[in-house]
């Protein structure tokens, strides 16, 4: 059989990160897995971190760097140059889980829709320290966000032909918004069974996470029924007092 090697577009957001960029970068181009197209996407930085990305030059194909409005409009810069078959945005800080996490991924299943797996949490030391509250579903399909984002951003792949630029409505929940969309049109949608990304605790989201809320709140309404998403948010908000009381504290 025809071992399935298609390309993918991993696209990196960051700004004035010097201390996690490197992270990154290094668990992109360690892969084992050859057919990879490596886009970041820097927002003018002046902290070091261009110094840092210039080390790796000969691993990257495109580097965009200059002042934007939003990691939306950063990550839709990223996505406008892409040219692989999927697109897995990993950003800043996060990192693939494992050297033959690429390989793993697309020997997974041939030629499917969306790729997902699961993310381990790491913190600002790198230390493992668990996993995400919400676990990836065995089955995945657009209706699975309803109550909560159970499958990570940087842990999703996904044809690049179902996607469309990120809706910047959104400041910080744009990313649900946006797999619901590709979600929408797949077919074919594969979980491979395995951790593919370690995903840095914090970030904008958390620490704007009332807004945040709001966001995926409007956002789960759309697309599920004012009616259910009420519902739906009950049960969100009764699995959060059953982990706070079990873990005593919570995990996106």
């Amino acid at each position: 059989m025809t071992k399935f090697t298609p390309k993918v577009s991993i696209i990196t957001i960051v700004f004035n990160n010097a201390r996690d960029i490197e992270f990154t970068i290094k668990s992109v181009i360690s892969q084992s897995y050859s057919n990879v197209e490596y886009i970041i996407v820097d927002g003018a930085s002046t902290d070091g971190t261009l110094a840092i990305i210039d080390r790796y030059t000969a691993h990257i194909d495109t580097l965009i760097s200059e002042k934007d409005e939003g990691i939306y409009d950063a990550m839709n810069k990223g996505l406008a140059v892409a040219t692989g078959d999927y697109v897995l945005f990993l950003n800043s800080g996060d990192e693939l889980y494992a050297a033959d996490t690429l390989e793993r991924v697309f020997s997974a299943e041939i030629d499917a829709d969306i790729y997902y797996g699961e993310t381990r949490l790491v913190d600002e030391e790198r230390y493992e320290i668990g996993d995400r509250r919400h676990k990836a579903p065995r089955n995945f399909n657009w209706r699975s966000f309803k109550y909560g984002m159970n499958v990570c951003h940087q842990a999703i792949y996904i044809k690049r032909s179902l996607t469309a630029p990120y809706d910047r409505t959104y400041q910080l929940s744009a990313d649900i918004d946006w797999i619901i969309r590709a979600s929408k049109k797949a077919q074919k949608i594969v979980n491979v069974h395995a951790y593919v990304a370690k995903y840095l605790v914090g970030g904008m989201s958390q620490k704007r996470h009332k807004q945040s809320l709001r966001e995926r709140y409007q956002i789960f309404k759309k697309y599920y029924g004012a009616i259910p998403n009420l519902i739906n948010h009950g049960i969100i908000a009764l699995r959060l007092i059953s982990h706070r009381i079990k873990h005593g504290k919570t995990r996106d």
